[in-house]
């Protein structure tokens, strides 16, 4: 079968050139780092909530890296439709053969290949012992067989941001050539800045895309430098148009771009990038929190999108402002990436105006000087125990009553 007659999902979905695919390696690179083995069943669990999220693909895992997870691919490409499903394979045959059995049990059209090969000079002398034009040889001979056996190939330079831009180009081509649909230029090591990220997706968009038409670039963005995200967007600026990432941005070392933050970009700033996305953002904190569950982490509350503190205010000056417009202070709404609402945490930095408006839910109408001797009584216990909550602020409220109101409260 041509290239031309190829018809896999990742295709139907490129055939809008400003719809950005989102390509989840949570259950890969993210279940591959220190602290987030999991199981089987961890795996299925997470898969559902990939889906109901609406990732496009889902990187179930590396087939040819033990029976086990082969398996794993197996059960969750065979469980969960949808999703476009893929298995990474080194350069190799025998590796690519391992994906494509781990991924039979999903449509056609649904099974991706993904292969990778490093292509940087400390890469290439160190670890591979291969001469460039080996490198390229074995990038030409491996796509090929991968895209005999699927329609949708990925090829992965790794490592491409340390690679010489000439020959990454040189290495991309030979890929495009033997059939890989999707090019994937990997900041492996987070090295990047976003402006060489955006500069590097440009240069090879404008030297592939003339013989390629219709070939996808992909941004995978590691976060040593805590710059993933920031690499991630600034390549989809440059034409890349596949990001990948994975929830609450866990992975090797520091981590992948976070896959919450990469979708709430692109959606809160669609004025600056100008792409679609089709993820269902209401179900990302479900999703941060099945992750957090199935490998018994936890994440810091000023994470951005799903943490505890992401929507949640203190400051008085703050508190003011959201009751009077919650955009005051908020760019997105909680409801759209799954929580209840906003969240006033009542503190030592919290006004008169939010003490006053949570007495009043609980059913105490609080004002003038009533309303200053709660106040007061609230900071001095705020200092001492830090956030108040309910049953401490009928506390204060009870403390601070009129003379008569406690006399009549204690004869009831």
């Amino acid at each position: 079968m041509s290239r031309v007659d190829r018809v896999s999902r990742t295709a139907e979905i490129a055939a809008d050139p400003n719809r950005v695919i989102i390509f989840d390696t949570t259950l890969r690179d993210g279940e591959q780092a220190p602290g987030f083995s999991m199981s089987a069943e961890a795996k299925l669990k997470m898969a559902h909530v990939l889906r109901d999220l609406g990732v496009d693909v889902i990187e179930a895992g590396f087939a040819a890296a033990s029976p086990g997870d082969e398996e794993c691919i197996r059960r969750v490409c065979g469980e969960i439709e949808g999703p476009v499903f893929a298995s990474l394979s080194r350069a190799n045959e025998k590796d690519i053969d391992a994906s494509f059995r781990a991924l039979a049990p999903a449509p056609k059209s649904h099974r991706r290949c993904h292969v990778f090969l490093a292509t940087s000079p400390i890469h290439r002398s160190a670890k591979l012992r291969m001469s460039t034009n080996e490198v390229l040889a074995t990038i030409s001979r491996t796509v090929e067989y991968a895209a005999s056996l699927f329609d949708d190939v990925e090829f992965s330079a790794e490592d491409a941001f340390r690679t010489e831009p000439e020959f990454l180009a040189e290495a991309l081509m030979a890929a495009a050539d033997a059939g890989a649909q999707t090019l994937n230029v990997p900041d492996t090591v987070g090295y990047a800045t976003p402006e060489e990220s955006r500069q590097r997706f440009a240069y090879l968009d404008g030297i592939i895309r003339p013989r390629h038409a219709d070939i996808i670039f992909s941004s995978h963005a590691h976060n040593d430098l805590g710059l993933a995200v920031a690499n991630s967007l600034a390549a989809v600026e440059g034409g890349a148009r596949q990001i990948e990432g994975a929830i609450n941005g866990i992975g090797e070392r520091a981590g992948n771009a976070s896959v919450e933050e990469v979708i709430m970009a692109l959606r809160t700033r669609a004025d600056r990038y100008g792409v679609t996305i089709g993820s269902e953002s209401r179900h990302l904190v479900r999703a941060s929190e099945t992750l957090r569950e199935v490998t018994e982490t936890v994440i810091a509350r000023n994470k951005a999108i799903v943490g505890l503190n992401a929507f949640a205010h203190e400051a008085g000056i703050h508190q003011h402002g959201m009751m009077a417009d919650s955009r005051t202070y908020e760019i997105m709404r909680p409801e759209d990436v799954g929580f209840e609402g906003s969240y006033f945490v009542l503190g030592k930095h919290s006004g008169r105006h939010a003490v006053g408006k949570r007495a009043e839910a609980l059913g105490h109408a609080l004002e003038g000087q009533r309303l200053a001797e709660v106040f007061a009584g609230f900071k001095r216990r705020a200092d001492e125990i830090g956030e108040i909550n309910d049953a401490e602020l009928t506390a204060i409220i009870a403390a601070t009553a009129p003379q008569q109101d406690k006399t009549y409260a204690a004869a009831g």
